[in-house]
């Protein structure tokens, strides 16, 4: 186990700095240096000069990178020119707001996701599981910001139950954690949307171990219904959701940067769309990491907690 998870380190290793290169590369190209962001369009090509070499843009690119890479290990992802802020500082302010939305919405997907998927497989075929698979396929195929205007227009505008949006007066995670109105659209958009997929899987697999004789002997042996259920079926039919979850960290992360635009919402995705709109290259090219770091990490976790669940699995 120790051995294959230093493996994957150094593999997950690799990844990133491959993607940094790559990220780097292309934004290098379009922007070689931020100095007229800084000093304005109409700067002179003596100041754009001066500017780029006194913060180190004259030199090399491949120089340039490896610079990056040292302050990358220091977690000094560079300054936002655009923002006159460290992109630390600015990932530091946002992420915890991120997480807890990203929490939040897989919590409540899972929730509703592991029981809906072994409800239908236990009533496969009757007129609840058509009706649910439909509403899952809806679901599966709608765009995340879509079905956040769906839910803004009658929840909100339509209904006044929740508000269109969250208040600007949300500034730290705690004051998230306590104004639950507030998140309630955003962490259902985003929970939807795995519901659909979550349960999905989770009928597939409840259906696969329905079929195993460990239930049958479970039947057998006169265990009641529930039991053979929650006792049986459950954790079996569970193991594949533990790879899913893992797989969908980074995938969370990009739904959050539509369900944070959508609903004004401060955290990491807000930002990503603000420094695309301003070409603040630091910013763009920290949240990739971020993402590949992400995706690495949710593999990694995903392997472990199949092994650590089942005593099948063997991580060699």
């Amino acid at each position: 186990m120790i051995g294959y998870i230093i493996r994957r380190l150094a593999t997950a290793v690799i990844v990133v700095l491959g993607v940094a290169a790559i990220i780097f590369a292309l934004l290098h190209w379009l922007a070689p240096s931020p100095a007229y962001d800084v000093l304005g369009p109409k700067a002179q090509p003596a100041a754009v000069a001066s500017w780029s070499r006194l913060h180190g843009y004259d030199r090399p690119e491949i120089e340039q990178f490896f610079t990056y890479l040292t302050n990358l290990v220091h977690l000094n992802f560079g300054y936002s020119y655009k923002l006159s802020q460290s992109v630390s500082a600015l990932f530091k302010e946002n992420a915890g707001r991120s997480a807890y939305l990203t929490g939040a919405a897989l919590v409540l997907s899972l929730i509703i996701a592991i029981p809906l998927g072994i409800m239908q497989a236990v009533r496969r075929n009757t007129v609840e599981d058509y009706t649910f698979t439909t509403l899952n396929f809806v679901l599966y195929s709608m765009p995340s910001f879509f079905l956040g205007l769906i839910l803004i227009q009658f929840l909100a505008l339509d209904w006044g139950i929740f508000p269109p949006g969250v208040s600007s007066s949300i500034t730290t995670t705690w004051q998230a954690f306590t104004h639950p109105a507030q998140l309630t659209l955003p962490i259902v958009t985003l929970a939807a949307i795995n519901v659909a997929s979550f349960s999905r899987y989770m009928r597939s697999s409840a259906l696969d171990n329905l079929a195993q004789d460990y239930i049958r002997l479970a039947r057998a042996k006169g265990l009641s219904e529930r039991a053979v259920l929650a006792r049986h079926l459950f954790r079996n039919a569970s193991l594949p959701m533990i790879t899913l979850v893992g797989l969908s960290i980074p995938t969370l992360l990009v739904g959050n940067l539509l369900t944070e635009y959508l609903f004004n919402y401060p955290g990491l995705g807000l930002l990503f769309y603000t420094a695309l709109g301003n070409l603040d290259y630091n910013v763009l090219l920290a949240y990739v990491i971020l993402g590949a770091i992400l995706t690495v990490l949710g593999n990694l976790i995903a392997d472990i907690a199949i092994a650590a669940a089942d005593p099948r699995v063997r991580l060699d």
